[in-house]
């Protein structure tokens, strides 16, 4: 078995933390992003964009950008409001989510646009 890496994450040191799955892989370019907007779409989830200061990221209350975009296909639409919310909050990480209708849950979640580390 090969050896698992340990990825030093703690309290202490904001700029080590991890926000979910993606946050361990290489920034997204953002093709990259197109295309898990372009997924969230064809699955017919609902886009919604959120954000919170970085020192807030690991509680389970972030602060809703506008209403979630119910119905919405458009990527270019969903990545501009996305756009305007890191415009608006610079400071802040944003994150895309897709709302799955039928499971009650998110289908998908990532941080788009990271805040700047205090």
């Amino acid at each position: 078995m090969s050896e698992m890496q340990d990825y030093k994450s703690s309290l202490s040191d904001p700029a080590s933390r991890k926000f979910e799955t993606f946050s361990y892989l290489p920034e997204m370019t953002q093709d990259q992003i197109r295309k898990q907007v372009q997924y969230i779409v064809n699955q017919g989830w609902n886009p919604a964009i959120e954000h919170t200061e970085p020192e807030n990221a690991f509680s389970h209350y972030w602060y809703m950008w506008k209403l979630p975009m119910f119905g919405e296909t458009d990527v270019d639409a969903i990545l501009a409001e996305a756009e305007a919310c890191h415009k608006e909050h610079p400071n802040n990480h944003v994150r895309l989510v897709g709302f799955d209708n039928y499971a009650q849950s998110q289908g998908a979640n990532m941080v788009i646009f990271r805040g700047k580390m205090s």
